[in-house]
């Protein structure tokens, strides 16, 4: 059994955009223990993003939950930035999220990159 840490992108190309995206983990992930949200542009993840998240179906994260509250700081050691979970089985090995852009007068609208990060036990 090993950690591995699996990332699936998902691209924002308009703003006030939905999107959703269901991503599907290899076969030997049989738990995931944490996640984590990044970006190519921090700070319009920071305050303009909210997201669900759910795997096998079941939530992970609700509804307008708010990404600043999934993002990790440099100032953290890179052991301590997921937002534990547990130890989440798998099931049927989907992910999914939907994510929110919305209106931010701090930040105008370009398009960015969001990252769902997966920290994962795999069998080997």
């Amino acid at each position: 059994m090993s950690i591995v840490k699996k990332r699936f992108d998902i691209t924002i190309t308009v703003a006030l955009q939905t999107v959703s995206q269901t991503f599907e983990l290899d076969k030997n992930i049989t738990h995931v223990k944490g996640i984590l949200i990044t970006s190519d542009k921090d700070d319009l993840l920071y305050y303009r993003g909210s997201q669900r998240i759910e795997m096998n179906k079941g939530e992970i994260v609700p509804e307008n939950y708010e990404s600043k509250l999934l993002m990790s700081g440099i100032n953290l050691s890179p052991n301590l930035r997921y937002y534990e979970i547990g130890d989440m089985p798998t099931g049927n090995g989907q992910v999914r999220i939907t994510y929110i852009d919305r209106e931010d007068n701090r930040v105008p609208f370009e398009v960015y990159r969001v990252s769902l990060y997966l920290n994962c036990v795999q069998t080997d």
